[in-house]
């Protein structure tokens, strides 16, 4: 056995702009993991400012996980394997750092495939995975003004997109939702969602619901802050545009805290983004909890890299409740990005 990591940066094309800010690059480690010859890697996909891994501590904690797994014995990693991931404790141990437990969980997926089929990239059996389908993805509008707004409208709509996600929040409200109604008014069977960041208050969120009803939004992702359970309870409740929740999963490890979030706001939808969530187990637990309350949901990248982005979707492609449009990127953000595993067809992502 042996393992190692490294860092990376990504930098975007354009500055990307968001409610928390305005990015220009993206940091990110990968994992490797050797065994019996063959090896398999990770992408820990952070994002500063939302992830909860002690950014301060990383590459400690990236040391000290290397030095654990370089010891640990070939037949656990096997066990790890044939089971789709580590085991709980060793999960529970490192619930603080959501991206180092999807790295793992794609570092042994890619051992095994390689195992088995002598090449990196088939993790899962599935349509997706053989070239056969593509996943139904929405295109994201980036925060900015009026012009680059309507350029990237324009632009997704060319691309062949059948879903919409526009972030609000960085213009008057009256101009976007012009945009919106414009949108609507051009493509009047497009579904359009709409992204706040948690920038509203529960008054501000209800009013622009109702101001945005008419033009047929499918819902608005984490209208308030992720902590502020009585306002996303209320706004999820009396709001005439249905409530997506995000950032407000995020950091939640016990199962009673998961309950109670899903049992009290009552979302109409949950977004899911592995990287920040601990990987896809602690996804698969997120989606028993929703379905069985009838809580719909959607599985998003959340910034990484090509391989990140390649090892998400295949595992998405194989859940058996997969319906809509997911939340992926393109890999078309980064100058810098790592070998293209996907490209975009007709608003589908596809397997290269």
């Amino acid at each position: 056995m042996k393992a190692k990591y490294w860092g990376y940066n990504y930098y975007f094309k354009r500055p990307a702009g968001t409610s928390r800010g305005v990015m220009t690059h993206k940091p990110c480690y990968f994992i490797e993991v050797t065994c019996d010859g063959v090896t398999g890697r990770g992408e820990c996909g952070i994002l500063p400012g939302l992830s909860i891994d002690n950014l301060f501590e990383y590459e400690n904690k990236l040391k000290e996980l290397c030095s654990d797994l370089s010891k640990m014995d070939s037949n656990k990693w096997k066990f790890w394997v044939e089971n789709n991931g580590p085991d709980d404790s060793w999960c529970s141990e490192f619930q603080l750092w959501p991206s180092i437990i999807l790295a793992i969980e794609l570092a042994l997926m890619q051992w095994k495939s390689i195992t088995k089929t002598n090449l990196p990239w088939n993790l899962f059996d599935t349509a997706f995975t053989r070239k056969e389908l593509g996943i139904p993805i929405n295109g994201l509008l980036w925060m900015g003004d009026k012009c680059y707004l309507n350029d990237q409208i324009e632009a997704r709509l060319l691309d062949g997109y059948h879903c919409i996600k526009m972030k609000i929040g960085a213009l008057d409200f009256k101009k976007e939702i012009m945009i919106l109604k414009t949108l609507r008014r051009e493509q009047p069977n497009i579904e359009i969602r709409v992204d706040a960041n948690g920038a509203y208050s529960s008054e501000t969120a209800l009013m622009k619901m109702d101001l945005l009803k008419d033009i047929g939004i499918h819902s608005m992702e984490q209208p308030c802050q992720p902590k502020d359970i009585k306002s996303l309870k209320l706004v999820s409740s009396k709001g005439e545009v249905s409530t997506a929740l995000d950032e407000s999963l995020i950091g939640v490890t016990d199962e009673y805290d998961r309950d109670y979030i899903l049992d009290e706001i009552k979302p109409d939808y949950i977004v899911l983004k592995p990287s920040l969530l601990g990987g896809f187990k602690s996804c698969k637990d997120w989606i028993h909890r929703a379905e069985i309350r009838g809580i719909g949901w959607w599985i998003t990248s959340a910034l990484e890299g090509n391989e990140g982005l390649a090892g998400i979707a295949q595992w998405a492609s194989s859940l058996e409740g997969l319906k809509g449009f997911q939340g992926f990127g393109t890999g078309a953000l980064y100058r810098n990005n790592t070998t293209p595993l996907t490209e975009v067809r007709k608003g589908e992502i596809w397997m290269l």
